[in-house]
């Protein structure tokens, strides 16, 4: 890219309709404003109403023309996924834009969704990939609709374990983590194939943040011990702002330089932290058959069918 890319290089999205999912907090709702700033019409997704509110209320008294809304949606429940894709398919207007943000990071003890999947596997990929495909046909009504999957540095290490893919022979906190980030990256590659063949017409690419400063270690394996030393230590020196975070996935999103099956994120050192740039993709991430065959596994898994 010739030059550092930011939110002013947002082109206008005037009568763009986008949903960003885990918008109440972090990364999402970085990336909710921004697109809200530049004119969009923007839903955002959590699981805690109160959140939702008082993330809607922030993007209001900073821009107060802006069209936002807050719509209730659990990723870790294949029924709330559901029922959140019925009253947009409701509504009926065409999505330009789905932005898959929404993750939870390497719980110390094994978690189970609502439908009995591991965690981590069931609400950053499993939750995501339903939601895709129940909103397909509003993605497919706009005819050059986006859908962005945010994933990780850490799907370097993942490896999709089709042998013990909800973690129920043996749980490691970071393992299950990587995987679920491998396997949005490998949604990513699969939707795309999928959509070329059969004329959907979506640009699906992908983005990670860094080490980007949100509630994500918090809320998942904690601040306590070693780790938790060692990143407040480091974390001032390598990582950077939510809002830093956010515009790898904004310039996936939006900017005419993106292309399909793109995977952009920080150019500094690690990628942790930096300006925008295309990001390295590690090799299973580019494995095909790993690909279709998660696909499949999926569809079976969350009864969504494309």
């Amino acid at each position: 890219m010739a030059k550092k890319w930011g939110v002013t290089d947002i082109p206008k999205q005037g009568g763009q309709l986008a949903v960003v999912t885990g918008a109440t907090g972090g990364l999402g709702i970085e990336t909710a404003q921004a697109l809200a700033q530049a004119g969009a019409d923007v839903v955002l997704t959590g699981r805690n109403r109160e959140k939702g509110r008082i993330a809607v209320d922030r993007i209001r008294r900073a821009f107060p023309n802006a069209v936002v809304r807050f719509e209730m949606l659990d990723l870790a429940s294949l029924k709330s996924v559901r029922e959140f894709a019925e009253r947009m398919l409701a509504q009926g207007k065409p999505l330009h834009l789905l932005i898959n943000n929404a993750g939870v990071m390497a719980y110390p003890e094994r978690r189970l969704t609502e439908d009995g999947f591991e965690a981590q596997f069931g609400t950053n990929h499993l939750g995501h990939f339903a939601l895709t495909g129940l909103l397909l046909p509003l993605l497919k009504a706009d005819g050059h609709a986006r859908v962005v999957n945010v994933s990780s540095l850490a799907h370097r290490g993942g490896k999709i374990d089709f042998d013990n893919l909800q973690s129920e022979l043996r749980y490691k906190p970071w393992p299950a983590y990587q995987q679920s980030k491998l396997a949005n990256l490998l949604f990513t590659l699969e939707l795309q194939k999928k959509s070329d063949a059969q004329g959907w017409g979506l640009m699906v690419n992908a983005a990670h943040p860094g080490y980007a400063r949100t509630d994500l270690i918090p809320n998942g394996p904690g601040t306590g011990g070693w780790q938790g030393v060692v990143g407040k230590m480091l974390g001032g020196f390598f990582s950077h702002s939510a809002f830093d975070g956010a515009l790898p996935t904004l310039f996936a999103a939006v900017s005419p330089e993106a292309k399909a099956l793109g995977y952009y994120g920080p150019n500094g050192f690690y990628e942790l932290k930096g300006p925008v740039a295309p990001s390295f993709i590690a090799k299973q991430a580019k494995d095909e058959a790993v690909a279709r065959k998660l696909w499949e596994v999926s569809e079976k898994l969350t009864g969504v069918t494309w």
